[in-house]
């Protein structure tokens, strides 16, 4: 039914017989789509217990609620979302004419690409890798999605998922970086890759081979600004969410924050304790998710070694349980007195481990998020509405989020995207269908044109109008 590294059936093949079906049909009616997107919404909640024990198979161990919060849910509720949405949509964009194509009318209406490519990542198995997917589906592309070698149990189950009809729309593919190369060398009519920047960077070369656009979902090092007013405790508190929600490993996780000095020791207070409190027996606790492989978990453990090495404090919550190299499981690792030389702040984080640097005035902090390069997202943690206002004009990032971490990216009606070295392009809401469908101007004129027989005369009367009108 689908394909993994296994079976014969090439890439290419696939991509010619998803591009000969979109030719036969080039504009799928949008009842047609809105059936397809029911009936997997239907199957992603038949499936639901399946996709749980699978990702958590994947990951050694991952929370039930990191997979319904942060994976089926925001996925169930995208596709109900585009289900109810897409007739409004769909419908072609009246636009004005102006007085020199009068009496024509022109419009914008909205066409399916062709096959686009996905490539989803391992971090979010399920929502990274459907909602895409259903989005090029709304627009009414068919679709080659790419999963991640790094989860095969769940992968079994995705395959499930576009079984049947689905399976005419949406072809699934399986392999490591070989295929992966292979797949983003595909000429697609547009390729969605969610991954790291430096991956992004490949997809991205190889598709402008085939002048393939692209969507890059990308990550980046998340700031978090506290501002001098804030409650201390809240801040905690959502920062301690963010940052352990799948054990960290969230593209837009705080991935360093940014505190007043005066509030410096209050916050790695008020996040011991708290940890303390939600995260008593650590790695040893069922609501800890583990780090996705031994590789991601020695990187972990590299960087805090190094960033000790080179002169930073490391404050654990716990005394004990707060690492399991075996089970690759890690609690969490504040670190302060960092620079700029530590790779813990050169790279993306993607795990349990928090930097938190000082500053004195709020333009120092402001001033060391612009030096580096523009992230995922920023967070504004304080009830100062001046200084949030600043602070958003000030800075360039993909998202924002104001005393709250990553829910924003759940918001159904507003884009998701990167920006720079974070990303490239939008998906989500009606953003995402239109990154997927081709906009065409489209001018329709009437029996009744005086306008052509006056251009093929060159009349000297258009001329004095038009120039009455455009040139004074």
């Amino acid at each position: 039914m689908t394909t993994d590294t296994s079976d014969t059936v090439s890439l290419t093949t696939q991509f010619d017989g998803l591009q000969d079906a979109f030719l036969s049909t080039p504009y799928l009616p949008i009842n047609k789509r809105i059936t397809l997107l029911k009936n997997l919404r239907l199957r992603i909640v038949e499936l639901e217990e399946e996709l749980v024990d699978a990702v958590s198979k994947d990951f050694g161990y991952r929370t039930a609620f990191d997979t319904l919060l942060g994976d089926i849910l925001p996925t169930v509720q995208t596709l109900a979302h585009i289900i109810k949405k897409l007739p409004n949509w769909s419908k072609p964009s009246n636009r004005a004419v102006g007085l020199s194509l009068w009496p024509s009318k022109v419009s914008v209406t909205y066409q399916p690409k062709g096959v686009v490519g996905v490539i989803a990542p391992w971090n979010y198995p399920i929502q990274l890798a459907i909602v895409p997917v259903v989005t090029a589906i709304a627009a009414g592309n068919r679709v080659m999605l790419k999963l991640s070698e790094f989860t095969p149990h769940t992968n079994v189950v995705l395959e499930k998922l576009f079984s049947a009809e689905i399976q005419e729309h949406c072809k699934v593919i399986q392999g490591g970086s070989e295929v992966a190369s292979e797949f983003s060398s595909l000429p697609f009519a547009h390729l969605l890759f969610t991954g790291s920047t430096a991956v992004g960077k490949l997809v991205m070369a190889s598709a402008s081979h085939n002048l393939t656009p692209v969507t890059l979902e990308l990550g980046g090092k998340s700031p978090v600004i506290i501002t001098e007013q804030a409650d201390i405790k809240k801040a905690a508190q959502t920062l301690l969410f963010g940052k352990m929600a799948n054990a960290g490993q969230i593209c837009v996780a705080p991935d360093y924050v940014l505190v007043p000095q005066a509030l410096e020791h209050q916050l790695i207070q008020q996040l011991c304790e708290l940890y303390k409190k939600h995260f008593k027996e650590g790695v040893e606790g069922k609501n800890l998710t583990s780090i996705i492989s031994d590789a991601h978990y020695k990187r972990l453990t590299g960087y805090l070694a190094q960033a000790q090495e080179l002169g930073a404090t490391i404050v654990k919550p716990l005394e004990q349980n707060q690492q399991d190299a075996e089970k690759h499981r890690m609690g969490l690792h504040i670190v302060t007195q960092v620079s700029d030389e530590m790779q813990l702040m050169q790279d993306e984080l993607f795990g349990p481990i928090l930097p938190i640097m000082s500053y004195n005035k709020l333009d120092d902090a402001i001033d060391y998020i612009k030096q580096h390069h523009h992230p995922l997202a920023l967070y504004i943690l304080g009830q100062d509405k001046s200084a949030q206002d600043y602070i958003i004009k000030q800075t360039l990032s993909g998202t924002v989020a104001v005393n709250d971490t990553l829910v924003q990216v759940t918001a159904d009606d507003v884009p998701f995207g990167g920006v720079g070295h974070s990303g490239m392009g939008h998906y989500h809401g009606k953003e995402g269908f239109l990154t997927f469908s081709h906009a065409k101007n489209t001018l329709v004129s009437g029996s009744f044109n005086p306008r052509v027989g006056m251009l093929l005369k060159q009349s000297n009367v258009l001329i004095k109008l038009l120039k009455w009108l455009y040139i004074k």
